[in-house]
């Protein structure tokens, strides 16, 4: 309980910042302001400021916005996907359909999340959308996975027998039963793919395959700091910890969540 509190205190941290950004921001972060470029942080500018001059604090609450919305949607993406795969999988074991799933699932796993933005942006270009894409189908394996091995334990159960028995099909009953049970497994697991895709919206920006400027983002103010690192350490050090925290954060939620369904991993672990 203790790491799922603490993890969602620093996450939920990062939230709010990121809903405040909608409404104010200490500085507007589109106004280039020259005179007041590569200050330290100070009163006036907490972060310092970069280049350009604008406030490092302001673009950090920002860029919140841009990597937990591409983190959101992509994993929205890998489970609206993959779960209905993974039912599907599973209601089907062994037959041509599973066997189609599964053999689909290698081969996008073939492709790393990189590696599919890369391409896809070569055809459409860079932007936040295409890296919503390539996060989220990087992200549709993993939950199909992880939905059919977790449904395939419940084919079996007598509820399901039942419910056979009954008369109802292997659709109604994936929806009707076998989703429900499965759905605690698929909130800790989407948690942990949040975070992994807040990690990978910043590997993206980072090289220039995100969200493009002048919106903010974390992973590319790391790349524009890289220059600057020697004389203007704070350009990478705030963006660099936010990315840690946030993640981090996730991380501790995620092992809360499953200590709180699993109480046996909570005892392994004490």
């Amino acid at each position: 309980m203790r790491r799922l509190v603490t993890g969602g205190a620093v996450a939920g941290l990062f939230v709010l910042a990121a809903l405040l950004s909608f409404l104010w921001t200490p500085y507007d972060v589109a106004a280039l302001q020259i005179a007041d470029r590569l200050q330290p942080p100070s009163p006036t500018h907490w972060f310092g400021t970069d280049h350009f001059g604008r406030d490092v604090f302001s673009m950090i609450m920002v860029g919140a916005r841009v990597s937990i919305a591409v983190a959101l949607l992509a994993v929205g993406i890998g489970i609206g996907i993959g779960v209905p795969l993974g039912l599907a999988a599973a209601a089907r074991q062994g037959g041509w359909l599973d066997e189609t799933i599964m053999r689909g699932n290698d081969l996008v796993f073939a492709f790393p999340a990189l590696l599919i933005a890369i391409m896809i942006t070569a055809v459409f270009g860079p932007s936040a959308t295409n890296a919503i894409i390539a996060i989220g189908i990087f992200n549709v394996p993993v939950f199909a996975r992880l939905t059919r091995g977790a449904a395939l334990s419940l084919w079996t159960r007598e509820f399901v027998m039942a419910a056979r028995v009954a008369g109802k099909g292997s659709a109604r009953i994936s929806v009707e039963h076998i989703l429900p049970n499965v759905t605690n497994l698929l909130i800790v697991q989407g948690t942990i793919q949040f975070s992994l895709g807040i990690l990978a919206e910043a590997g993206l920006s980072y090289l220039g395959l995100g969200a493009q400027p002048p919106t903010p983002s974390w992973g590319r103010m790391l790349a524009e700091s890289q220059t600057m690192i020697g004389f203007a350490p704070w350009l990478a050090l705030f963006p660099g910890l936010a990315i840690v925290l946030t993640v981090l954060g996730l991380n501790l939620m995620g092992d809360g969540l499953r200590d709180l369904i699993d109480p046996r991993t909570r005892r392994s672990r004490a």
